[in-house]
């Protein structure tokens, strides 16, 4: 890069830093971007950072859940890369409060805990990191406490996890 390359690099990032602080200004002086409490759900530290689907499952709070028809999995049946399988769920469940994505055999099961709110659609596509030909599982937790799971199996032709 030479120098007048540099400079034009550095004269941008100035400009763009400016036009950015000036649109910003007003909204911060007016109180309407004003830093506070934010919004965010509980994190599962114990349940993602579980080494067996079983701890997970208990960190969670999903040890007890009822399999059920009204989650849907749309996964294929034959992943050729196990570093990224796509994964598409939906719930039909009245009030569904959370999903969460288990993978049993993974190093650590827990792939993904998502939390919705109001009259949000339960639905979610991932992507996946799976070692081996294993069972997925979808928890989903109602607004009534009631927790649900469905399964779907994930044939991996090349595994992502290191294998």
């Amino acid at each position: 890069m030479t120098t007048s390359q540099h400079c034009n690099e550095l004269r941008r990032r100035l400009i763009k830093g400016g036009v950015s602080a000036s649109v910003l200004a007003p909204l911060l002086g007016s109180g309407l971007l004003s830093p506070t409490t934010v919004l965010a759900a509980e994190w599962h530290r114990n349940a993602f950072t579980a080494r067996h689907i079983g701890d997970a499952l208990n960190a969670y709070g999903g040890s007890s859940a009822m399999e059920s028809r009204e989650i849907t999995i749309n996964a294929p049946e034959i992943a050729e890369n196990g570093a990224k399988v796509e994964v598409e769920i939906t719930s039909n469940l009245t009030n569904t409060r959370s999903l969460a994505v288990f993978a049993d055999k993974n190093p650590m099961p827990l792939c993904a805990a998502l939390e919705f709110a109001g009259a949000a659609l339960p639905y979610a596509r991932v992507q996946l990191k799976l070692s081996e030909t294993m069972r997925i599982r979808v928890l989903a937790k109602t607004g009534d406490g009631k927790t649900h799971v469905a399964f779907r199996e994930i044939k991996v032709t090349l595994g992502g996890c290191g294998g």
